[in-house]
């Protein structure tokens, strides 16, 4: 009504315009030369205001036609029949012309209009196609169907259960008489078609995928215009298999993690066994002996077994510490407790604690070597941990190298290197994953993935390099002057 008015306006103030300049001027002008200029006004309202516009514009040209320019001047009668032919001519010519002009200017508001919408399809299905949660996608799925339907209200909702969810909308909210209108008890999506819901009239549309319903959009009446339909019924199909493609990526990431976990659990259950199994063995053994009547035995060979239950028992307890404590610092419960302490005695104390079966360490430590900044219990089982993974692939007899020197100001590296057959270069960085375990590795354990968790814990990293001869695994550590600053600059940004 808005856009009409202005045409009639428009056309109004044309024709007067026009008559102003042309009056002065009537007894040089022909009949027909004044009625092809007063097309123009017809023109400008059909173009302006649409159809209604354009039949004003042709009564009001009329009207200033005869008036003004059919004799006699300045009144509505006409004199010689011709004009009479005139005016005929004129209105006859004018409503084609409106007619003409309305629905050149409706076709070219259509083809605007589909080529928005087409646009905006395309830049729709771009939305869709991309990684997105499902809530984020559908929050921009309604907000953008919105906006292209000129719609008061859009919703979409999902089955959960026995019931469809409200999961995203846009726009003015559903009211609860109209959610209650909507979610259905009995677990079946809608079919397609209106719904009234109060005072208010909702267009339904299921979304299906496949022969699935997955879901419904939800839309205010009058954005459902016939003229419409296909391009909604585009978009909502659309949403459908964009829908489906998300919860079909969920259910399979799902799936995968449910496998990565089972794959884990397994290997980890094997890792852990293997180190169990020795010592439990060998406290089986001695007490089986112990135990055993029949055989007699001195009193050095009851303390040497004695001992070594103890011992095997001690092994024991530090693996279920050091798994204890490896998950307590994966979930972050456990921090380490750091203190500037001297690494070559931390060196030489773990190693006089460890039994090697007859291996020589040997200690190639740079002197001086500055203290570091660490939790000197879980970088001693770090130490132990990797002394006793050379001690197991040593040969009989051979040394184990312990080394330590500053490689930057604010790190030192440790490093422990056996004689053994080394590890293959493409397993350098499986060996300290416990993932990285396979079948074949029956000698794998959990002692090099809880030296890297522990490592990791003081900011340090650990890796596999090889050697002549052997296998060299190292690892950093802070120094403490480092972990100073590194506290005082935290402190400093608190502040």
């Amino acid at each position: 009504m808005k856009k009409s008015a202005l045409g009639i306006l428009a056309a109004v103030a044309c024709i007067s315009s026009l008559s102003a300049v042309m009056v002065p001027l009537r007894s040089h002008l022909s009949i027909a030369t004044t009625a092809l200029v007063l097309v123009i006004p017809v023109v400008v309202g059909v173009v302006i205001g649409g159809r209604a516009a354009g039949v004003v514009s042709v009564a009001a040209g009329f009207l200033f036609y005869d008036f003004f320019f059919i004799p006699p001047y300045l009144t509505l009668t006409v004199g010689a029949s011709q004009n009479w032919v005139a005016l005929g001519v004129y209105v006859v010519v004018m409503i084609l012309v409106s007619q003409i002009v309305s629905r050149m200017n409706l076709a070219r508001e259509e083809a605007r209009r589909q080529s928005r919408e087409i646009r905006e399809l395309f830049e729709f299905s771009k939305l869709l196609v991309e990684d997105r949660a499902l809530d984020e996608l559908l929050s921009s799925v309604v907000t953008t169907v919105a906006e292209v339907f000129s719609a008061r209200q859009v919703a979409i909702l999902l089955p959960d259960q026995s019931r469809v969810r409200l999961v995203a909308s846009a726009g003015v909210p559903l009211s609860e008489v109209q959610l209650s209108a909507l979610l259905e008890p009995a677990g079946s999506l809608m079919t397609v078609g209106p719904r009234p819901a109060r005072d208010n009239e909702l267009s339904v549309l299921a979304l299906a995928a496949a022969g699935r319903p997955v879901g419904l959009l939800v839309l205010s009446a009058e954005a459902v215009s016939e003229d419409r339909w296909e391009s909604l019924m585009l978009f909502s199909n659309q949403i459908a298999l964009s829908v489906e493609r998300v919860q079909l990526r969920d259910k399979a990431l799902s799936v995968r993690v449910a496998d990565e976990m089972a794959r884990l659990a397994k290997t980890m259950v094997g890792a852990v066994s293997h180190d169990l199994r020795a010592p439990l063995a060998t406290i089986k053994a001695a007490a089986s002996t112990l135990a055993d009547g029949a055989v007699s035995l001195d009193d050095e060979t009851e303390l040497s077994l004695v001992e070594m239950i103890d011992v095997q028992a001690d092994r024991l307890a530090d693996l279920v510490e050091n798994l204890l404590d490896m998950s307590r610092i994966q979930t972050g419960v456990l921090k380490p407790k750091r203190s500037a302490v001297s690494l070559s005695d931390l060196l030489s104390n773990v190693a006089g604690h460890i039994d090697t079966r007859g291996h020589k360490v040997v200690f190639d430590c740079a002197d001086p070597l500055p203290p570091v900044e660490v939790d000197p219990v879980l970088v001693g089982r770090v130490v132990s941990n990797l002394l006793e993974n050379a001690v197991r692939y040593s040969p009989p007899g051979a040394s184990i190298t312990v080394g330590a020197s500053s490689t930057g100001p604010a790190e030192v590296t440790v490093s422990v290197a056996d004689r053994g057959p080394g590890i293959d270069r493409a397993r350098h960085g499986e060996v300290f994953d416990t993932l990285g375990r396979r079948d074949v590795d029956s000698g794998a354990g959990v002692g090099l993935v809880i030296a890297k968790t522990f490592v990791e814990a003081h900011g340090g990293r650990i890796w596999v390099a090889d050697a002549p001869g052997g296998a060299v695994l190292s690892f950093t550590l802070p120094t403490a002057k480092a972990a100073t600053d590194e506290l005082d600059s935290a402190a400093d940004t608190r502040n």
